[in-house]
């Protein structure tokens, strides 16, 4: 359970950008207005849930080049 929200029935799905050594993250779409996160090498770990739009605003900085290259 992430801040309240039950997640064991989450489809996860992983970037197909991830394939960079193991180092990625996994997001569950089906939660409306929450974007769930998790550590893909730690499924059974803890979760963040971020609101959606929030999470979209970090994909779009992040796609931009606005963090640099990472």
């Amino acid at each position: 359970m992430a801040d309240g929200v039950n997640l064991s029935g989450a489809r996860w799905f992983k970037s197909s950008y991830s394939d960079n050594g193991g180092t990625c993250i996994e997001v569950a779409p089906d939660f409306l207005g929450l974007a769930p996160v998790r550590n893909s090498k730690d499924p059974h770990g803890p979760a963040l849930t971020f609101p959606a739009e929030a999470w979209s605003s970090f994909v779009a900085a992040v796609r931009s080049g606005e963090f640099g290259d990472l």
